[in-house]
């Protein structure tokens, strides 16, 4: 690739994907924090995992450990968080 050329002055793939886990995660937050959504429903927990799995994954093949270990963290709280929601969810049937 030829440095200053167009493609150089485009975010890369993985930017992208860094900015889809951080606007899940900053959507969670800011929703619940303006009490819009309760933290324990469905779209905080899910937008939780998916943004903090993301940007786990980008984390660790980037190697920048600090944020593995912060994300993977927000991953691991996240998932506990959608397992409780589904044993609270009514049976029917």
């Amino acid at each position: 690739m030829i440095s200053g050329s167009p493609i150089d002055q485009t975010p890369a793939m993985g930017t992208w994907i860094q900015i889809g886990g951080a606007v899940a995660i900053l959507v969670a937050f800011v929703s619940v924090q303006r009490k819009w959504l309760d933290p324990t429903t469905l779209t905080p927990l899910v937008l939780n995992t998916v943004g903090s799995g993301v940007l786990a994954v980008d984390a660790w093949f980037g190697e920048q450990w600090g944020f593995v270990l912060l994300e993977a963290a927000w991953f691991v709280v996240s998932v506990a968080g959608l397992v409780g929601w589904v044993r609270r969810r009514p049976r029917f049937g």
